[in-house]
This record gives C-alpha cells, structure tokens and sequence, in this order.
C-alpha cells in the first residue's frame, strides 16, 4: 500500500491541464470580486469538488483564540449524517462543528502547514473511523489543504474526500495549492468583513436600544406645588444598567393630566453590570413599579412584588438596587424603602447636616423574602433636600486615585442648597466630571434631586 504523501514530499509537479488552469483562473477573480463570507466558502468548496473530480468538499475555518478548526459550510450539510462525515474526528450530529486544530488529517494540515494527501483513510491512524459507522458515509481517501495568507497566518483547512475515479495524484495537489493561496485571502477578507458588518449591526442596534431606554425616562417631570424635583441618566455604555421614575399620585394612583397630585412616587434602580443585559434588568424593574402604581398598591406591596418577579426572571449572580419613596407635598412624609441601594442622603436645612435613609432589604431578584417588608419613614421639611444618586457618582475616581465619595456630594450640595433643583444636579454632575478630568465613566450616573420649598 502506498505511503501518505505530503506537498513537501512530492518532488516533482506533474502538468496542469491548461482547461484546468482556465477554470482555477475563473475561480480566482471570482473569489477576488466576492466580499460575502458565506458566498466565498460555497464558492471553495464547489470549486474544491468539480476541479479535483471529488465526492465531497468542505472548508474549515480557524479560530486563533481557541486553537480550533470550525465549518458551517460543507457539501451534505443538509443531511445531518453526511454533514459528520466530512469531519475527521468530530462528533456526530454537532449543533456547532468544531475540531481542535491539532486533531486528525485536518489537524495535521493545520500544524504542518503541508498539503495532506491520504490515499487510504482506513489505513491512517489519524482517521476516525467511527463517523463513517455512525453516518454510513465512506471515506476512501481524503486531500487536506491548509488554507494560509500571505503572513503565514493559518486561515482555515480545506478537506476534500474520495477522488473519482482513484486517488487523488501530484496534479490534484497542485491544483489544490494554487486554489488555497486566493481562497485564504478571500475568506480572510470575508470574515473581515462580516466582522465589521456585525460591529456595525450591534452599534445600530445599541444605538436604537439606548434611544428607547431614554424615551421611557420622563420627558417633562411633574410640577407639584411646594416641590422641586430634578433627575438626570447618563449611562457608561451606549445602554446603562441604571432607571429612574418620578410619577404624579393622586389618592394612591397615577394622577390624571387634569388633576392635582396629592403625592409623588420616586424610583432609583440600578441593576449589576452595564449593557444591554443590564438595561433590560433595570427597566423591567420601572415597568413593575409603574404597574404597582397603577394597580394603587402601596410601597412596599410594590417591593415585595417586583422582588419576587425578579427572583423567577433574573438569571444567577444578577440583581437590581433599588429605592422606592412616596412623598406627601402637603405634610412632607416620606415614605422609604431601600433594597440594598445608599447612600441615600437628606439635607436638613434647618440643622446644616446630612441624614442617612436606612437601607430596609437586599437587593431586588436575590432571594425571596420571608417576612414582611418594612418601610422607613420620615419628613422632609421646608427646604430640605433628598438626594437619590447612583454609584456612578459616589465611586467616580480621578486620575491620580481617590473617589469623590460622599463628602463630595455633600459639599457640592451644601454650597448650592439655595439653588434650584436642576442646577444642584448640574452641579454635581459637573464636579464629578471635574474630578475625573472629564475621564470615561466606570459606571452609570443616575440622580435625583427633590427640594421641599414649603
């Protein structure tokens, strides 16, 4: 029996028929005007096929960060059996073909970086027998083409299976070699391609999610009357994991446009992570507490409800802080709850210092809670201050180290606490980009400010 032949080995090329050199020729400008990854894979392996009188033909492309050899693309991928068979080594009925690329005759392509020619399958240790029992598929003979670009750089393997008639010979090899060399070249430009086709798809569609997220907050804040409320979202990514609310109650329920609230429901969440993911956890939370609201369930009947969907929804090692208060405009109550989200500050006017809200739970979408929960309360009085800020501006760090903390709201606050709203939310805003040196934020900045003026 024949010994396998490797392209190194051959040492000497026989002739190329010249209507075979036509036709490699044709098949080169092709894969030179393609740009379509998958047109460009069809494209080699048919060529493979036709141009080498083969049964079957397919192309595996490489992953570096793996080290694996993987295809979608090969002929019989429509008969799950047939599929298998062109891989030599891998398993049966795979969702995802992959192969390590140090495995079988399409392995030792790779490592080599040699054409391998197999006249007798069933004779090479390297083959794997078992898929031609699982698939009923037989190999008898297989070209394994490593695909690599002008840099060297391993690009994919090419396997070709069972020339027709005989094996495959010193022209086929040839033939081989001088399609591998354009098709390493196309299909890197493919892939190039695809992957910033994909980049640009993700940027679009980051994009569109960020508009929705900030079309949800509220566009024009309720006006009550002795309350000035302010509340800003600037997410680190193009989508923040953070939400906030501010809705107009009447007797327990949203107010309707043409009535006057007698109360305001305030909501800060902020859910692990930043993206997309966590733009969906934090905007699931809003959506729930808007449907409380609706429902005229009180605060902490909302908690317990949003907790205990979240529990069901949230995959492991994700969760949601959150704050929830009800104020009274006319009486300055406050109603709080806290599930892991601080600090969560008052300025009392009257006394020049900074109180702490206590938090009540842990946060929404760990654990389902046992006992009932218990609301904070407390009054806010004229000219008091409640401050509901996300980590994003406590934990904001300047260059050379330090967070701006809390001692750093507080000062800011103190110093605007005549102001406005919307200008001490400014303010923070500012100096927190003042002691970052206008860095990238590592976090979401979510705040609200309420001022109680009578």
């Amino acid at each position: 029996m024949p010994e396998p032949r490797t392209g190194a080995q051959a040492s000497r090329r026989s002739r190329m028929p010249p209507e075979t050199a036509a036709k490699l020729l044709s098949v080169s400008r092709r894969l030179a005007e393609s740009g379509d990854l998958e047109s460009i894979l069809r494209l080699v392996i048919d060529a493979l096929r036709d141009l080498l009188r083969a049964e079957r033909a397919t192309v595996f492309e490489y992953d570096a960060t793996s080290d694996e050899l993987f295809t979608a693309v090969a002929h019989g991928i429509g008969n799950r059996g047939a599929e298998a068979s062109l891989l030599d080594g891998a398993p049966a009925n795979p969702p995802t073909i992959r192969i390590p690329a140090t495995k079988g005759i399409a392995g030792a392509a790779a490592t080599s970086r040699e054409i391998v020619n197999i006249p007798d399958a069933y004779a090479d240790p390297r083959f794997n027998r078992a898929v031609d029992m699982t698939t009923g598929f037989r190999t008898r003979n297989i070209l394994a083409i490593p695909l690599v670009d002008h840099e060297r750089n391993l690009v994919g393997v090419a396997q070709v299976l069972n020339k027709d008639p005989g094996v495959f010979d010193r022209v086929d090899e040839e033939i081989a070699a001088g399609l591998s060399a354009h098709a390493a070249v196309a299909i890197k430009r493919g892939r190039l391609m695809e992957d910033r086709l994909a980049r640009d798809r993700m940027e679009r569609d980051l994009l569109v999610a960020r508009t929705i997220q900030q079309q949800t907050f509220p566009s024009d804040l309720p006006h009550v009357p002795g309350i000035d409320v302010a509340a800003t979202s600037v997410p680190a990514d193009q989508c923040g994991g953070d939400a906030y609310d501010v809705l107009a109650l009447l007797d327990g329920a949203v107010c309707p446009p043409d009535s006057a609230p007698n109360a305001l429901l305030l909501l800060l969440a902020d859910a692990t992570g930043h993206g997309i993911g966590a733009a969906l956890s934090s905007m699931q939370t809003r959506g729930m507490v808007r449907v409380g609201v609706r429902l005229g369930q009180t605060v902490d009947r909302i908690a317990e409800e949003t907790n205990s969907q979240l529990c069901e929804d949230l995959p492991g090692g994700r969760f949601v802080t959150a704050w929830i208060g009800r104020l009274s405009p006319d009486t300055g109550a406050l109603e709080s709850f806290s599930a892991g989200q601080g600090p969560l500050l008052i300025y009392r006017r009257a006394t020049d210092c900074f109180e702490s809200l206590p938090t009540d739970g842990p946060p929404l979408g760990v654990f389902a809670w046992e006992d009932p929960v218990a609301v904070t309360r407390t009054t806010v009085g004229a000219g008091d201050i409640v401050l509901a800020l996300t980590d994003g501006f406590f934990e904001a760090e300047a260059p050379e180290g330090g967070q701006f903390g809390q001692s750093g709201v507080e000062s800011i606050v103190r110093r605007h606490r005549d102001a406005p709203a919307a200008t001490i939310l400014k303010a923070l805003a500012d100096a927190v980009l003042d002691h970052t040196a206008n860095g990238p934020a590592a976090d979401d900045r979510t705040g609200i400010v309420l001022v109680r003026r009578a």
